[in-house]
């Protein structure tokens, strides 16, 4: 095994950095423009901001070039990894970033928050919870020696799982949280930010592989369009941020409060997995990614669903926004952690990696 010391991407590694400085700039910018900036928020079509719209586009689609749902084949295979992962991702994780939220925002802030805005908070924070990670995991599994292929396994059931899963989770959390909200737009957003980029990503992937082989694909093509999503989110950030600076600058301490029970239901959900992980007996390469699946979110899709329930200007939006800040630092710290619990156990030798072979 080679003891080369694996490192995080320069974009990547600085994420936390470039948001920071694109919240700032849009902070800025927002406050200065003043009401000028208006005429950006009203290009809407059925709620949905269309620059903001096409720049999560721009987020997502990159990320579903990457699913092999070839992969899918061997599931079953190794069902007790994936079984943690659904269970802790759609049984627990969305619920209990509810209750984090209502104790806190409803609770907790009242001498900062309104009513009103507790509930939009509160719905921000549920759009997270419900939205487990795809993209992002593949990094956090590579730091931390996780099964690639696994992985790839455990992503792709979860983006099938977001198809039908997402709007009956979301729609039943809100509507105990006393949030109306109109099914269609939430439908149209799973369409407009999850079908048609999987779709396209799914026909581009086997084209792209068809015509020019797995290698270009993976090594010359996707190389290519990494720095797309990235940029697209920071350009995003800058439009929200923009959008709600006034609010910010006349509150600042709104992001910190925001973040605290962000940073909380991220540590205890990553916990549940892997002390679930090792109960059943899981080998590190598959307990690593279960955990960081669960702790980490598809930010993508819940700021672009905030937006297009909520507004550019929601407290739900800054929520989602605010998760995109805090992602970053705290799954580093939780990469540090699950190296440092790195163990080893009897079933190991039964989940090498699989690939085009079979298991053993």
């Amino acid at each position: 095994m080679s003891n080369e010391k694996k490192q995080i991407g320069f974009f990547e590694k600085y994420l936390t950095l470039w948001v920071a400085i694109c919240i700032a700039v849009g902070i800025g910018v927002g406050y200065m423009t003043g009401d000028s900036i208006e005429f950006l928020s009203s290009m809407e079509i059925y709620k949905v901001n269309i620059p903001v719209a096409i720049l999560i586009w721009l987020m997502i689609y990159p990320m579903m070039l990457q699913i092999d749902f070839s992969s899918l084949k061997n599931v079953g295979k190794r069902p007790k990894g994936l079984f943690l992962t659904l269970v802790v991702n759609w049984l627990i994780k969305p619920f209990t970033m509810a209750f984090f939220a209502w104790i806190f925002f409803s609770k907790l802030y009242t001498a900062f928050i309104t009513p009103d805005q507790a509930g939009e908070y509160i719905a921000g924070a549920i759009l997270l919870g419900a939205a487990p990670c795809t993209a992002m995991v593949f990094v956090w599994s590579y730091l931390t020696d996780g099964d690639p292929n696994y992985t790839l396994v455990q992503v792709s059931v979860n983006d099938l799982l977001i198809l039908v899963a997402f709007i009956p989770i979301v729609g039943f959390l809100l509507g105990i949280t006393n949030i109306t909200i109109p099914y269609n737009t939430l439908i149209a957003s799973i369409l407009v930010f999850v079908v048609v980029p999987l779709l396209a990503g799914y026909i581009t992937h086997k084209m792209l592989i068809k015509r020019k082989g797995e290698d270009w694909f993976k090594n010359q093509f996707l190389p290519k369009f990494k720095p797309v999503s990235i940029i697209a989110l920071l350009l995003t950030l800058v439009l929200l941020f923009a959008f709600q600076g006034n609010i910010i600058v006349e509150n600042p301490l709104i992001i910190m409060l925001v973040a605290v029970p962000l940073i909380i239901q991220t540590y205890f959900i990553f916990f549940v997995a892997w002390f679930g992980a090792k109960k059943l007996k899981l080998p590190h390469n598959v307990a690593s990614p279960a955990a960081m699946i669960g702790a980490s979110n598809f930010f993508e899709l819940a700021v672009a669903v905030a937006i297009a329930l909520f507004g550019l200007h929601s407290p739900a939006a800054l929520v989602t926004v605010v998760g995109v800040l805090v992602e970053v630092p705290v799954m580093l710290s939780l990469v540090k952690l699950a190296n440092k619990w790195k163990y080893n156990n009897e079933e190991k030798d039964s989940y090498k990696v699989c690939g085009s072979e079979q298991c053993a």
